[in-house]
Order: C-alpha cells, then sequence, then structure tokens
C-alpha cells in the first residue's frame, strides 16, 4: 500500500514540477567548445580521485581506498556516454564540495526525474506493471539498471553488436550473478536458473549475444518503441517466427535506427540483418532470390535444350545413314 501511495506522490510531484517549469525539461543545447573545456577541467578534478590513476596514486592522504575503488569512473566511457558533455556537479550536488565527502552527500544526488520527467511518468506507468515492481518496487530506481556514467543510448550506439552488449549486460549482471542477485532480492533463497529458464531456447547464449533480452521480454504490440514494462518468463515472447521471418521484429527493435537509411542505401528490407547477424528466415534478399531462380532456371533450359538438339543430332544422322 505505502509503495503505491509513494509512486502516486512521486508521479503528482513530477506533474507539479512540469506545471511550474516545463522549459526546466527541455533539451539542453550542446555547450559550446569554451564551456566544455571548462567542464572537462572541472571534471578532471573529480576524476583525479575516480579513476584508476587516483585508485594507483591518491592525490590526498586518507582517502577511503576501498570505498573509491566501487566509485570510479573511466574517462573515455563517461565522454562516450550520454552524460558525457555534463559537469559531475550537475547530478553531484553541495555535499560533494568536502573532500572527503560528507557522509550525507549521497542526500544532494539529483535524481533522474529532475531532469528527465516528462519521460519518468512515462516509464512509471509502464514499470508499475513489470516483474520488476512486482517483487522489488522498493528497491528499484533508474540507476538499478541504468549507469549515468556510461550508458548511451541506441540510436547513438548504432552498431548493433555493442547495443546488445551493453543493454543486456544490465539484465546479466543481476541475473547470471549469484552474489548481485542475493543484494537485489535478499529475501529470495536462490537465484532463479537463468539457463534453466531458457532451456527451450536453441543456443541460448550465443542469442544473448545477439539479440537483448528486451526484444522478447517486453511487449511486442507496439515495435517502434521498447517498453520497460518487464514481463515474466510466462509473458515473454516464445514464437521464434517474431524474429525468424521476412517480417522480422528486430527490423523495427533492435536494427530501427538503421533500417530506414540502410533500405534506402541498399534497396531492399533486410539489409541490415543481412549485414550485421545471421537471422535463419530473416536474412532473405529477394532480389538474391530471383537471380538465383533465374540462374537454376536457365540452367535447366540450357540442360533440356542441349539434350533436345544431341536427340535431334542422333536422328539426322541415323537418317543420313539410311539413306
Amino acid at each position: 500500500m505505502f509503495s503505491k501511495i509513494s509512486r502516486k506522490l512521486r508521479g503528482a510531484l513530477a506533474l507539479l514540477a512540469l506545471m511550474a517549469a516545463p522549459l526546466a525539461f527541455a533539451d539542453e543545447p550542446p555547450p559550446s567548445p569554451e564551456e566544455l573545456v571548462k567542464i572537462q577541467a572541472a571534471n578532471g578534478k573529480c576524476l583525479a580521485c575516480h579513476s584508476e590513476a587516483g585508485l594507483k596514486k591518491p592525490p590526498k592522504e586518507g582517502l577511503d581506498l576501498k570505498k573509491l575503488r566501487s566509485h570510479l569512473v573511466h574517462l573515455d566511457t563517461y565522454t562516450a556516454s550520454d552524460h558525457g558533455q555534463m559537469a559531475c556537479t550537475k547530478c553531484h550536488g553541495d555535499g560533494y564540495d568536502e573532500h572527503p565527502h560528507e557522509a550525507d552527500a549521497k542526500d544532494s544526488l539529483s535524481e533522474c526525474q529532475d531532469c528527465h520527467a516528462r519521460k519518468a511518468m512515462r516509464i512509471e506507468r509502464q514499470f508499475d506493471k513489470s516483474v520488476h515492481a512486482e517483487n522489488l518496487s522498493e528497491t528499484f530506481t533508474c540507476v538499478t539498471c541504468h549507469d549515468a556514467h556510461s550508458m548511451t543510448l541506441a540510436a547513438k550506439l548504432r552498431d548493433p553488436h555493442k547495443i546488445v552488449a551493453q543493454d543486456n549486460k544490465i539484465c546479466l549482471d543481476c541475473h547470471d550473478s549469484d552474489l548481485a542477485f542475493a543484494k537485489m532480492a535478499p529475501d529470495k533463497k536462490k537465484r532463479p536458473p537463468i539457463d534453466d529458464i531458457h532451456d527451450w531456447l536453441p543456443n541460448t547464449r550465443l542469442h544473448w549475444k545477439a539479440v537483448r533480452c528486451i526484444e522478447c521480454h517486453t511487449p511486442t504490440e507496439d515495435k517502434l518503441s521498447l517498453s520497460h514494462e518487464i514481463q515474466n518468463k510466462d509473458k515473454a515472447e516464445k514464437k521464434c517466427a517474431t524474429c525468424h521471418s521476412a517480417n522480422s521484429s528486430l527490423n523495427a527493435r533492435l536494427y530501427r535506427h538503421l533500417a530506414t537509411e540502410e533500405q534506402n542505401k541498399y534497396g531492399f528490407l533486410n539489409s541490415v540483418i543481412l549485414s550485421n547477424s545471421y537471422v535463419v528466415g530473416a536474412t532473405r534478399s529477394p532480389t538474391l532470390d530471383m537471380i538465383l531462380i533465374g540462374l537454376f532456371v536457365a540452367t535447366l533450359a540450357g540442360v533440356i535444350g542441349h539434350g533436345l538438339v544431341r536427340v535431334i543430332m542422333t536422328r539426322l544422322r541415323r537418317s543420313k545413314n539410311h539413306d
């Protein structure tokens, strides 16, 4: 009951925030080159400690290195992420000004909905119907799955292999680890055996390298957008033809950021799948099919024609001999 009230309260607060400051959540323009230099310089002060270099050679004395190890940021990964052009202080507030940081510094950490209010309201409605909300509504937050220091939108990654690796890591880091699962769901005595649950799927681990878990574990009605309604094994998609068909849903989901561009470039629907993976039933090219059929018909016609010519020539020779 309390969880439902708290979710409704968060939704109401987000709505009030939207009404009070509708422009605060609009997409901000990227920083100018001059601003970016200042941001990177400021972030460099944070990374002096929160990096492998800072861990190996601490710039300050008395740092809790064990604690610091769990809060390292890789500069190149962060720079390439969605938040890579933002200052650390955009999310890490006043409590992080002191070094070492104040004990309650996390209280001043900005929440995702502070900037993504409209998106958060839509996602929350989807999440409330997910299996995670049923079992872990009080412990699940955006950052449970999405690391602000590394996540990159699929539209920016573009490469399907990178998209799959990033997104499946989120699921498998918990569902394929006894330690992580126990930390997230301490009430459950044992982590469900993920390989056994997916034993109906041929080459399970190979599938996890080729497609995202959410291809099957989110509703497929709306193929043009992905939902945060994570469905359990009873509701998950188990029809092979959903992906393995000429009208593969992968074109509208995993490959949707490349499909239009590649189709215009190569001229046929499944060009993205053909160039990125092998999906039986979905990797057919109508053009190649017609060429192969044409070659087969030409070969067959040549064989039949050759046989007819031989028969005719043989009869002509015999008739001459009789004469």
